[in-house]
């Protein structure tokens, strides 16, 4: 997808320490200020280690993207589809894993450009629902969600660290 500022595009293997850069930095400023150190510094160690990365965007069921503005990274979008999908929700759904926006270039209406990317992504493979996790304690990306028609159906325990925190699970028919 493309707008005259904002371009969203598939992100290549030999980019995995772009997307690691950008993973961490989206993940620390977003939640890092909410969590002990030791439990971020584990989550982040697990989870965008360059291994790790490697895999997703070498897995056929995800699906990684940039977003840029004005060919400038600001973010990043993570698809799940089958097996790759963090809960057991069917062949019928795509998961949003991650979506993410630096703080610093939020409002330019980069979120809900990654959202219709995963909404055009789940009809291209003919998905009936998109759906994602959000911690229970973001309140404004709650809001952003339920504001594009995404509903409350479920949640679940999201484990950073040795934290367990509740993720509310929101999904949207599409």
């Amino acid at each position: 997808m493309q707008t005259a500022r904002l371009k969203i595009i598939p992100v290549q293997k030999q980019e995995v320490n772009l997307l690691q850069e950008i993973c961490v930095k989206t993940f620390t400023e977003t939640y890092g200020h909410l969590n002990t150190p030791d439990n971020f510094k584990k989550y982040i160690e697990a989870n965008f280690n360059i291994d790790v990365l490697t895999k997703e965007i070498d897995n056929p069921q995800s699906f990684t993207y940039f977003i840029s503005l004005f060919d400038v990274i600001i973010g990043y979008l993570k698809l799940n589809t089958g097996e790759a999908q963090t809960e057991k929700m069917g062949a019928d759904a795509l998961e949003i894993e991650r979506i993410y926006i630096l703080k610093t270039h939020q409002g330019f209406k980069a979120g809900h450009a990654l959202l219709n990317t995963a909404i055009l992504k789940g009809k291209e493979l003919m998905k009936k629902f998109i759906w994602l996790g959000v911690w229970e304690k973001n309140h404004k990306v709650i809001e952003f969600y339920e504001r594009h028609g995404l509903k409350k159906f479920d949640e679940h325990v999201f484990i950073l660290g040795d934290d367990e925190q509740i993720d509310f699970l929101y999904k949207l028919e599409i």
